[in-house]
């Protein structure tokens, strides 16, 4: 079918002979001569048709998209007609024979632009969606991605083991996918929602490093960032090491992918990756997964609202509440426009409002300042070193929310006044979580994230400290406010595992119950062990700059779970219901 691709040919082979197959692209006719842009997997080669031809005037009956194989003469281009932006530009090819190869019908949707189509049409016609220039350039790019992560574990000595896909249910987490078994009626395998049991055992088995490009399945509803059903991840176990040790093998991996598929121009953060304490990360950015391309960081001021005339303020302090802030330079000058938006969308995020003061030369311009004393602002100007120029905004509220409304705040104004920092991938680590939380419902003392993470200290700090003072070696990656992973060093101790289960309020017998293999596994000589799993899907997303993960996966799910190309899931027939002993019951209303 050929002997080039329609990005090989090139001036040096000139007046040779070639054959070329691929998709009609485009097809312009100019006086006669018929002009056909060919396009395959690796480019596009303009083919030229002269009227002469036999086959002439079957083009004109050609739809876009129909695939043709050509052969002819490679000629140069005149100089007034030579396409810089194709590597193939300065030569076309003359065709002496052609051959249709498949036509095609008419096209729900052209392929030759980039213009947004409805997703309903594009997933049902994905195989004609992944033609098109950009989201098959990711897709390509996602594949080179992936290598580019297993040539790096391999080159750092883990071994790649591929772990069950269908394993036991887990019901204390998500919800799982569930696969009915006909050799055991009325049993259920699952997919597993990740391979974390499966991994630690090998470490458990004496493999040294493990990873693998593991498929996750989650029964979630779809968000931006993960599509629902199934997703993938560089997950990754050691034995004998240290938080330390996977910090190290992580940076590696990521400062040496990001640095091969960024230009130049682009800044990767230097390793080692900043390390910011979870507590430390609430207060500066109201979150654990901070954008550190955003200067803007929050300060604490209650202290200076205990006893003002602003009780809006000082009443939420006397309640046990926090008052948060946050400097923006330069600002001042903004319409009052800008801040009654400003103050609006701290509504719509739960905010009864946002105060603001601004600090221009010797005024202060603000509807809140008369509450406070010249003190008060002294002391405000202070904390959060004010200039002439800067403005200094507000919220009160339990710390709980004062978090979660100071994060967005944060983002929001970062993005209005475009202030993250360009062509830049700020990475950082978030560690030391808390071990327990207490639940503000019931004052139930509970695990805050992981049970099965190391606690600091290991028994001694479980038996002598404050529950809630006890930190875990609990650790998240994030990259410019995404959350590539979590991971932890794992508790491979069963009187610990055992003790940190009794202090959430679960006997031993849950332990035994729950986890009856990795208990047994860890009385039988398991090896300290750690590891994390960074999300190779928001990784693409990352690097192709695309917000939505539906482009940067081949065939995805629409937002309902559903492959409308394949009609998934679908039902199934009465043969296969009875063969698997089970019942339909009517749906209810």
């Amino acid at each position: 079918y050929r002997t080039h691709t329609c990005n090989e040919i090139n001036e040096s082979e000139v007046g040779q002979q070639a054959r070329i197959s691929g998709w009609i692209h485009r097809v312009r006719d100019h006086g006669g001569v018929v002009f056909i842009d060919l396009r395959d997997h690796y480019g596009i080669t303009q083919v030229v048709v002269d009227p002469e031809r036999d086959f002439y005037e079957d083009v004109h009956h050609w739809r876009l998209e129909s695939t043709v194989c050509f052969t002819g003469k490679i000629v140069r281009r005149e100089e007034e007609t030579v396409n810089a932006t194709l590597a193939t530009g300065k030569v076309e090819l003359m065709a002496d024979e052609m051959k249709v190869l498949n036509r095609a019908e008419t096209l729900p949707f052209p392929v030759a632009d980039e213009t947004d189509y409805p997703e309903a049409t594009r997933l049902r016609y994905r195989f004609l969606d992944l033609r098109r220039r950009q989201l098959h350039e990711n897709i390509v790019l996602r594949s080179k991605i992936t290598n580019s992560i297993r040539q790096r574990m391999i080159g750092l000595d883990f071994n790649e083991v591929q772990t069950p896909i269908l394993t036991a249910s887990s019901p204390e987490g998500a919800r799982d996918f569930l696969v009915p078994s006909r050799l055991h009626p009325h049993k259920f395998y699952a997919l597993p929602q990740a391979p974390q049991i499966f991994k630690q055992l090998l470490m458990v088995a004496g493999f040294d490093k493990y990873f693998q490009i593991a498929p996750c399945f989650r029964d979630e509803d779809s968000r931006a960032d993960r599509s629902p059903g199934e997703f993938y991840q560089l997950d990754l176990e050691m034995s004998f090491c240290t938080q330390d040790d996977v910090f190290e093998v992580v940076e590696t991996v990521m400062s040496g992918l990001f640095d091969e598929f960024t230009d130049d121009d682009t800044k990767v953060s230097t390793v080692p990756f900043e390390r910011i304490p979870y507590r430390q990360a609430m207060l500066d950015f109201g979150c654990d997964k901070p954008d550190l391309r955003n200067p803007i960081r929050i300060i604490d001021v209650t202290e200076v609202f205990e006893d003002t005339e602003f009780k809006a303020f000082t009443s939420v302090v006397k309640k046990g509440g926090v008052v948060r802030a946050m400097k923006v330079t330069g600002i001042v000058d903004q319409s009052r426009k800008f801040f009654d938006d400003m103050i609006e969308f701290a509504q719509s995020v739960g905010s009864k409002g946002l105060g603001y003061i601004g600090w221009k030369d010797e005024e202060v311009r603000s509807p809140i300042a008369k509450f406070l004393n010249r003190e008060q602002l002294e002391a405000l100007k202070t904390a959060a070193d004010i200039e002439s120029g800067d403005v200094l905004f507000f919220i009160a509220d339990k710390e709980k929310a004062a978090c979660e409304i100071g994060a967005a705040v944060r983002n929001e104004l970062g993005a209005r006044l475009e202030l993250l920092e360009p062509n830049a991938y700020r990475f950082c680590w978030i560690v030391d979580y808390p071990m327990f939380e207490r639940d503000e419902a019931t004052g139930k003392v509970e695990f805050s994230h992981n049970p099965f993470s190391m606690p600091q200290g290991e028994m001694e700090a479980l038996e002598t400290k404050d529950p809630l003072e006890v930190l875990a070696y609990q650790y998240d990656l994030v990259c410019n406010g995404i959350e590539l992973s979590s991971g932890a060093i794992r508790n491979h101790k069963p009187e610990i595992m055992y003790k940190a289960f009794e202090i959430a309020g679960y006997d031993s017998s849950v332990v035994d119950n729950k986890f009856p293999g990795l208990i047994t596994a860890f009385t039988l000589g398991a090896p300290p062990h750690g590891g994390i799993a960074p999300g190779l899907d928001r990784i693409v997303m990352l690097l192709t700059n695309q917000p939505n993960i539906r482009e940067i996966i081949a065939f995805p799910m629409n937002q309902s779970a559903q492959d409308l190309m394949m009609n998934a899931p679908s039902e199934i027939n009465e043969r296969q219901l009875r063969e698997l002993h089970i019942q339909l019951r009517p749906m209810k209303g």
